[in-house]
C-alpha cells in the first residue's frame, strides 16, 4: 500500500470531529504562513530600499572625492558629531576604488580602516571596468561575502573629476574609473530573521492554542450529532417513540435536520404500527377463519364417517345425514365465497396505491361493475327482505332524517354489490331485535352523498360493540349459534364493499334505543327527486319492482 493511499484510508476512518479539526488546523496553518510570507517580504524589501537610498547617496559623496581625500579622512579620527554622521546617514559602507580597466586600486571603510588592494574586507566583487558599470546603471545588487556568509548590497558609480577653468569655471569629467560603495546587510537579514524565528515561535503557540480551543469548540459545536446518533440508536433498538430533540432554531441546518429526522421517524413508526395492527389482524383472521371452517367441515366428516361404519343403516336417517351434509356444505361454500370476495376487496384497495380508501374515485375497484344505480330502488326491494323475513314487523320508508319523504338518490354503483350491503343490513337488523320491532327505511341525498339507512328499535349497541361491529368474525350477540347468528362477515363483506365504492358505511347506536346503519355514495350527478306519496299508493300490488300495498300517510309511505 503506498504512502497516498494509508493517508486516504486514515483519513477516511476518521471520525467527523477529527476531520474537521485537522481541517481547521490547516487552514489556520496556511494562513499565518501566508501573513508571515507577505509580512517578512514586505518588512525585507522596505529595509533594502533604505540601505540602497543609503548607497546612492554615499555614491554620490565618494564619486566626485578625489581618492587621497578620502583616504586622508579615512587616516584621522573623525569627531564623535561625523561619526554618528556616518553610522546614520552613510550607513558605514566600504568604499572601493576601481580603475578603469577593473583593477581595485584601494578600499577604505567607513568606520576608519584604510585596505591596500587586494585586502579589502567585505563584498566579493566582479571585475568591474568602466564598461561593466556603465551597464549596471547606478543601480543597487546584491554579492557575497570575501568571508563568512554575510550578503553585500553595492552600488557602482563612475568617478567624477572636476576642474577650475579660467575665468573660475567648475567642470567634471568622467572616465577616470569608478567608485563601488558597499554596505553590509547583516542587520536587515538579522532583523528579518529575529522577525521570522518570532513568528515561528509565536505560530508554533498559537497554533497549539486554537487547536486546542478548536477541539473544545468542535465537540460542543457537534454535540448535537451525538444526541441524533443516540436517538438513533435506541431506535435501533426498538424504541420507535423516540424523537430528535429541538437542537437549534428551525431556520438552521440542525433545525431542519431535525424536523426532517422526526417527521421520517414519525412516517416509520405509523408503518409499524399499520404493519403490526394488520400481523395482528390477518393472525385472528387466520385463527377465526380456521375455527370457522373447521366447524362444518368437522360436521360433514364426522356424518361421513358414521355412514361409512353402517351406522346409518335405515333409509330416513340416510336422507336426514346426507341433508345435513348438503347444509354444511352450503354453509361452508357461503363462508369460502364470503372470504373470497373480501380478498378480493383487500386486494383492490391495496391496487389503489397513495390513495386513502375514502378518497378514492368509484370504479378503482376491479371487480365492480359500475353503472348509474338510484339507491331508491334499493330501498323499495328491501320492504320485500323485511317483510319476508318477519311478516309482523312495521316498515316505514323515509327520507334520510326519518322525518321527509324518501327521495332519488342515484349514485354510480355496482348495483348486484349493493343489494349483498343492504341484504346484509337488513338481515343484521332482524336477527338481532326483537319479532315485531319496527324497521325504517331511509333513502335520499344528504350533501353530495346518496344514503341510504336502515334502523331499528332494538337494544342498540354499546361503545365497545360499536368500535368492532365491522371486524371480520365479530358478533355482538355471542349468545347466538353460527347457524342462526352467522359467521360474522356479513357487516365486514358490507364495508369493504362500501369502501370500494369510495363510499362509507357507519353506525350510530345508543343502548336501549336501537341502531341505525348508514351508506354514503358519492353522488352521481342527477338532481333530486322527491316520491309523490300519490304515486306511492298506485304502486301495482304483485309487482316485484316496488312494495305492496303502500299507504300514503303524510311524509312517510307505511307497509
Amino acid at each position: 500500500m503506498t504512502r497516498h493511499r494509508r493517508v486516504r484510508v486514515l483519513w477516511a476512518r476518521a471520525s467527523l470531529r477529527n476531520r474537521v479539526l485537522v481541517l481547521a488546523v490547516a487552514l489556520l496553518t496556511a494562513g499565518f504562513t501566508a501573513f508571515s510570507l507577505v509580512t517578512g517580504n514586505a518588512l525585507r524589501g522596505y529595509m533594502e530600499d533604505r540601505v540602497d537610498s543609503q548607497l546612492r547617496a554615499t555614491a554620490q559623496v565618494f564619486a566626485v572625492l578625489p581618492p587621497t581625500m578620502a583616504q586622508n579622512g579615512a587616516d584621522r579620527d573623525p569627531p564623535a558629531r561625523v561619526s554618528e554622521f556616518r553610522a546614520d546617514i552613510l550607513g558605514n559602507p566600504v568604499i572601493t576604488y576601481v580603475a578603469a580597466d577593473g583593477a581595485i586600486e584601494n578600499s577604505i571603510d567607513s568606520v576608519g580602516s584604510q585596505h591596500r588592494a587586494g585586502e579589502a574586507r567585505g563584498p566579493a566583487l566582479s571585475r568591474l571596468d568602466v564598461a561593466a558599470v556603465a551597464a549596471r546603471g547606478g543601480r543597487p545588487f546584491t554579492v557575497g561575502s570575501t568571508e563568512g556568509d554575510t550578503r553585500w548590497r553595492v552600488i557602482a558609480v563612475p568617478r567624477v573629476t572636476r576642474a577650475v577653468l579660467p575665468g573660475g569655471t567648475v567642470t567634471s569629467a568622467s572616465g577616470s574609473g569608478s567608485v563601488v560603495v558597499a554596505t553590509s546587510m547583516e542587520q536587515v537579514d538579522g532583523t528579518v530573521g529575529r522577525m521570522w524565528e518570532n513568528y515561528r515561535t509565536t505560530g508554533l503557540a498559537l497554533l497549539a492554542v486554537l487547536a486546542v480551543a478548536g477541539w473544545f469548540a468542535v465537540r460542543s459545536g457537534l454535540r448535537p450529532l451525538s444526541r441524533v446518533e443516540q436517538t438513533a440508536a435506541e431506535i435501533a433498538g426498538g424504541d420507535l417513540s423516540r424523537r430528535v430533540p429541538e437542537l437549534a432554531g428551525p431556520n438552521t441546518e440542525l433545525g431542519r435536520l431535525a424536523t426532517a429526522l422526526n417527521g421520517m421517524l414519525g412516517q416509520l413508526e405509523a408503518a409499524f404500527a399499520a404493519r403490526a395492527e394488520s400481523e395482528a389482524r390477518m393472525g385472528r383472521f387466520v385463527a377465526d377463519a380456521s375455527h370457522e371452517l373447521r366447524t362444518p367441515l368437522a360436521g360433514i366428516k364426522g356424518l361421513t364417517d358414521l355412514h361409512g361404519m353402517g351406522a346409518l343403516a335405515d333409509r330416513e336417517d340416510i336422507d336426514a345425514t346426507m341433508a345435513r351434509i348438503a347444509r354444511e356444505s352450503e354453509r361452508l361454500t357461503r363462508l369460502v365465497e364470503d372470504m373470497l370476495l373480501l380478498a378480493r376487496l383487500d386486494e383492490d384497495a391495496l391496487k389503489a396505491t397513495g390513495q386513502p380508501t375514502a378518497g378514492r374515485a368509484p370504479g378503482d375497484a376491479s371487480n365492480l361493475d359500475l353503472a348509474p344505480t338510484d339507491l331508491r330502488t334499493l330501498a323499495a326491494d328491501a320492504l320485500h327482505d323485511v317483510r319476508a323475513l318477519d311478516a309482523a314487523r312495521t316498515v316505514t320508508l323515509t327520507g334520510p332524517a326519518g322525518d321527509t319523504p324518501p327521495a332519488s338518490a342515484p349514485a354510480l354503483a355496482d348495483e348486484a354489490r349493493l343489494r349483498q350491503v343492504v341484504t346484509n343490513l337488513v338481515g343484521n337488523a332482524v336477527s338481532h331485535t326483537p319479532a315485531g320491532t319496527p324497521i325504517r327505511i331511509g333513502v335520499g341525498v344528504i350533501a353530495d352523498h346518496a344514503v341510504l339507512e336502515v334502523a331499528d328499535e332494538g337494544p342498540g349497541l354499546t361503545p365497545g360493540q360499536r368500535a368492532r361491529i365491522f371486524e371480520r368474525f365479530y358478533r355482538a350477540d355471542t349468545s347466538r349459534t353460527r347457524a342462526t347468528g352467522g359467521a360474522g362477515l356479513g357487516l365486514s363483506i358490507a364495508h369493504s364493499l362500501a369502501t370500494a365504492h369510495a363510499g362509507t358505511i357507519e353506525v350510530e347506536s345508543v343502548p336501549g334505543q336501537g341502531a341505525t346503519f348508514r351508506l354514503s355514495l358519492p353522488l352521481l350527478a342527477h338532481e333530486q327527486t322527491p316520491v309523490d306519496p300519490s304515486e306511492a299508493e298506485t304502486l301495482q300490488e304483485g309487482n316485484g319492482d316496488g312494495p305492496q300495498g303502500l299507504v300514503a300517510h303524510r311524509s312517510r309511505v307505511t307497509w
